[in-house]
């Protein structure tokens, strides 16, 4: 069996289940969870269609074909409408997690719309001990970065049959980053960062096993956070998982991605078996406790 199955097996999908990185404009660096950041809001987050995690170096190529990527039309059912009690549901959420500003929670979501394409892996960095150092992991990049063309294409097949607006659009309730005609413009259903956050999630718990619960409570919450910030509903966010887990399956099924998995996980083995720069600790204390709280 597959290292990646038990990792990404079933999901349990809630009305209330809810789950950012960016160019930051006049903020701290990502995780700082300064709480002055939410008044100097950051831009929207890198959209993970066309930014690399690795600039320069960017993946050519996705692992799945036409043929063997999976039908998330097909597969996910649509975002809710009408006067729909999941609509409702979705709506009670948006307006309940507004009163976040200010709090923990609203800091750490703020903190990560991060401000570089590669950002996200910091958001692990606590759950590993140790920031990943690009130039000394190319074969978890390349895996990470393949992945990502293949998650873009099952989000953009989604957003693009759908067109679902975003929540903040035609009103003007609290969100945690700069209200943009780009982003105002941008399809909300699937959320593609919540997408990628559970996928890379269920890639590092496979590659990791010992912190496969700290990784996927980290990848919950980077996609909580998106509704935190107001950007994304709570159904985006579950059909996000749901969407990462079955393009993760599907890789699970493709040899080159196998490959470069194994490259990784040997990789990540040496790297985290030798001295490396850890993260804040400070950073991580608080990221903990904002952890704790709910976001309802």
């Amino acid at each position: 069996m597959s290292p990646l199955l038990p990792a990404v097996a079933s999901l349990a999908l809630t009305s209330f289940a809810l789950m950012t990185g960016s160019t930051w404009a006049q903020v701290p660096a990502p995780n700082t969870l300064d709480p002055s950041a939410t008044e100097a809001r950051p831009r929207s987050a890198p959209a993970v269609a066309t930014t690399p995690l690795t600039p320069g170096k960017a993946a050519r190529a996705p692992y799945l074909s036409d043929a063997t990527a999976p039908d998330a039309v097909a597969i996910l059912p649509p975002p809710p409408r009408g006067q729909s009690a999941a609509e409702a549901a979705d709506k009670t959420v948006f307006s309940a997690t507004r009163a976040l500003k200010g709090s923990a929670r609203w800091d750490l979501a703020t903190a990560d719309v991060a401000d570089g394409p590669s950002a996200i892996l910091d958001d692990f960095a606590c759950v590993l001990g140790r920031k990943i150092d690009q130039s000394r992991s190319p074969a978890l990049m390349t895996l990470l970065e393949r992945t990502r063309l293949d998650i873009s294409r099952a989000t953009r097949s989604l957003k693009e049959h759908y067109r679902r607006l975003r929540p903040f659009v035609g009103n003007e309730a609290e969100i945690c980053v700069a209200r943009t005609r780009e982003l105002g413009d941008a399809y909300s259903f699937p959320s593609s960062h919540a997408t990628q956050g559970w996928a890379y999630a269920s890639i590092l718990a496979a590659l990791v096993p010992e912190k496969a619960t700290q990784f996927f409570v980290r990848g919950k919450a980077y996609g909580e956070n998106r509704i935190v910030c107001g950007v994304h509903w709570a159904s985006d966010v579950e059909a996000g998982r749901t969407t990462a887990s079955v393009v993760v399956s599907s890789l699970q099924g493709d040899a080159g991605f196998r490959a470069d998995f194994e490259r990784a996980r040997v990789e990540l083995a040496k790297n985290l078996s030798q001295e490396g720069s850890p993260p804040d600790q400070a950073i991580c204390a608080r990221e903990t406790s904002a952890l704790r709280e709910p976001i309802l």
